[in-house]
């Protein structure tokens, strides 16, 4: 006989097939079906304050595993609540399945309570919107996946009728196909041995390390060859850590500071070759638009997806994964010993050693460092947008990838909680540090109580300035009066301990060394509210 089951339960059996084991949103009337097949299906389903923070969540995890996350939404209210995070996923090229419930198309024709067109709303921010249909359940779950998953990540969203998700369907008697991994390298020919003669005479070398790296899973070939061709690297954020910052081959990150570019972008400028490796200019700010000339110099670009953000072009292009073109090409040259042999890239260095501070006693620059030497090698931290965000990215020495989260393309505010939330359940044994300001906080302060009912001991670190600093730097450097940039200070230590949490003012790095350290260790989460002057920023990003 024929297993017969729901139409929900087949979608959850293939997501659970794809690795996933959490799913956050808040229920509604309209996704219940979806939730209990989830739970049944393996699939944890947790709670979140807002849609906005439960996507968040549901990316840490894919950081942590390499599975989709997956947001589940009600109908109306909970489906426009999480269009911000689908954008976001979108431009962080973050594989998110964003399942909404709607109203079955009938009711639709005489009942219009919640009602309105999500696939309209989510069609421009998101790589695929299907409305859910029983017939092709299987084909369509598996389908939502693959693309989902592809070269260049993103979101897919999926509207599921109530009836529907409800609707009993036959098992397949085989499962449907799976799309095979379709990873490109370059076939022999011209660009190929072009590429292997620029790098064999290449004195100056350069590699910008991307995004697509990451999402490829790739960074030992990507740091291997580095390695092996001596070859100095400038990472954009979400790429920190594919080559270790404390080599002498990583020029850490780059993307929105004028001080790291001041030292990077003359680098690249002199380079005889430049290697983009996955790199994807969605991170980079303005002053990345055209930095070195194709027409003057030797550019290889190797991608996921063609460049058509016209932010940079390139004299050659390779399409496909980054780093089984970086081993077809590396394995057809001989290594050089030396490369730059006036020292520029270890001069930019130590520059960059001392350039945000981070000798300071007490300061923003201090905080990052301190935080740094309490948590392990392979610690994580996520980081909301704001001034602290530009110069934690410059400061913090990345050792292992997918360890420092963030949102690059879209800069959301209030993404730091929620993204650590998720990476520390599901690593638990990792620890994890949320970098704050006090207005990202505030926005989501409600999600300390997931936390808190997490149980996860997350330590929580608020530069608390009173102020939008980012924002405040603007607008004095335009001189312009103060206006919505300044609010009164909250007492995020006491916050904290009245949620059930721990909390604790720090205003020396003795006092947050502790902190920090005690918090990776607590049985539950750590708030460290930790003071410095709303100018702090001023000249160090």
């Amino acid at each position: 006989m024929t297993e017969m089951v729901r139409a929900a339960d087949l979608l959850a059996r293939r997501l659970y097939e794809a690795g996933c084991r959490y799913a956050f949103g808040i229920p509604g009337g309209e996704v219940l079906t979806i939730v209990d097949a989830l739970e049944k299906a393996g699939i944890e389903f947790r709670l979140a304050k807002h849609e906005n923070a439960a996507g968040f969540m549901a990316e840490g995890v894919h950081h942590m595993t390499g599975a989709p996350g997956i947001l589940v939404c009600t109908v109306g209210p909970g489906a426009a609540n999480a269009v911000n995070v689908a954008a976001n996923a979108e431009q962080d090229r973050v594989p998110l399945i964003v399942i909404t419930g709607c109203v079955d198309e009938d009711e639709t024709v005489t009942y219009n309570h919640q009602v309105f067109d999500h696939q309209q709303i989510f069609r421009p921010i998101t790589k695929a919107s299907f409305r859910v249909s029983a017939g092709a359940i299987d084909a369509l779950a598996d389908k939502a996946v693959a693309i989902a998953l592809d070269q260049r990540p993103g979101p897919v969203h999926l509207d599921l009728p109530i009836a529907v998700a409800a609707a009993e369907v036959p098992v397949p008697a085989r499962p449907i196909r799976r799309v095979p991994d379709m990873a490109a390298v370059p076939a022999a020919g011209p660009d190929l041995e072009t590429a292997c003669a620029w790098l064999a005479e290449a004195e100056k070398p350069v590699m910008v390390v991307g995004l697509d790296v990451v999402t490829q899973g790739c960074a030992d070939e990507v740091r291997a060859f580095a390695e092996r061709f001596a070859i100095p690297t400038v990472a954009t954020y979400k790429a920190k850590g594919v080559v270790p910052d404390d080599s002498p081959l990583s020029l850490g990150g780059a993307g929105l500071s004028p001080v790291a570019d001041k030292q990077i972008l003359p680098l690249l400028k002199q380079a005889d070759l430049i290697l983009l490796a996955g790199y994807d200019p969605i991170e980079m700010r303005v002053g990345w638009r055209d930095v070195w000339d194709p027409a003057e110099q030797r550019v290889i670009d190797i991608t996921a997806a063609p460049n058509t953000a016209y932010m940079h072009q390139a004299s050659l292009a390779f399409v496909g994964h980054v780093g089984k073109t970086l081993s077809v090409i590396g394995d057809r040259v001989t290594a050089k010993p030396t490369r730059w042999p006036g020292g520029e890239p270890a001069a930019a260095r130590q520059a960059l050693a001392g350039a945000y501070g981070q000798n300071e006693a007490w300061g923003p620059a201090a905080i990052v460092t301190t935080v740094r030497k309490a948590l392990p090698r392979d610690g994580v931290i996520t980081v909301d947008s704001g001034a602290h965000r530009i110069l934690a990215s410059q400061v913090w020495e990345s050792f292992v990838p997918h360890a420092v989260l963030q949102s690059t393309g879209l800069c959301t505010m209030g993404c730091a909680l929620p993204l650590a939330i998720g990476a520390k359940m599901a690593a638990p044994d990792r620890g994890v540090v949320a970098f704050t300001g006090d207005a990202g906080l505030e926005m989501i302060l409600g999600e300390l109580v997931t936390l808190r009912d997490a149980k996860v001991p997350v330590v929580v670190v608020v530069f608390v300035d009173a102020s939008l600093a980012l924002i405040e730097l603007k607008q004095r450097a335009m001189t312009y009066a103060n206006a919505g940039v300044d609010f009164p200070e909250t007492d995020f230590a006491a916050l904290a301990r009245v949620l059930g949490g721990r909390g604790v003012v720090c205003e020396d790095r003795e006092s947050l060394g502790t902190a920090v350290s005690e918090g990776l260790k607590a049985d539950t989460f750590t708030v460290c509210a930790c003071r410095i002057d709303r100018k702090s920023y001023d000249g160090r990003i």
